[in-house]
């Protein structure tokens, strides 16, 4: 929620949601954030809040379902993905960019083997991923930037900014 431009005044809800939203926006664009209940984790629960946002907003054109992964396969390369890190995936060639858990399976040969998919998301979101890519690679990066202006508004996230490599421990998968 901090990284809302500004916060809006609560909207009139359906009776049949049950979520509880924060109002804001992010330069041009107006922003709903609904958060699963307090320990409810899952697709389950994911599902429920999502449903129950499509009752209060039907006409939300793209809806993103932010979170942790659960698990991050390694692809050979020595790169080290970290808590608090933020991946984006991107659909390339036969990959779906996501693969659900249970939409696959791990050989006798330690591969997984995906047997489904996710939907691929819409070409538009897909197009501002690239051209959110380009800007990175040719442009300095706005982030600290962006951090500075939270930590000023909100002096005390700075709890949750990353706390270097220092005291980050990655464990070694035991699969």
């Amino acid at each position: 929620m901090t990284m809302l431009d500004n916060i809006h005044k609560p909207l009139p809800m359906s009776p049949n949601d049950s979520n509880v939203y924060t109002y804001g926006d992010i330069g041009p664009h107006n922003v709903v954030i609904a958060c699963l209940p307090s320990g409810q984790y899952g697709t389950i629960s994911a599902a429920v809040v999502a449903n129950n946002m499509h009752w209060s907003f039907p006409f939300i054109q793209i809806r993103l379902m932010v979170g942790i992964g659960g698990g991050v396969p390694g692809d050979g390369r020595e790169v080290d993905i970290r808590l608090g890190d933020i991946v984006v995936s991107n659909p390339v060639a036969t990959s779906p960019g996501v693969v659900k858990y249970d939409f696959g399976k791990t050989m006798h040969n330690g591969k997984f083997e995906r047997t489904g998919s996710l939907s691929k998301p819409p070409p538009s979101l897909l197009a501002a991923v690239s051209r959110l890519r380009t800007e990175h690679e040719i442009q300095p990066s706005r982030i600290p930037s962006i951090l500075a202006d939270m930590e000023h508004r909100y002096p005390s996230i700075t709890q949750y900014f990353y706390s270097y490599v220092d005291y980050d421990r990655l464990f070694k998968a035991h699969i």
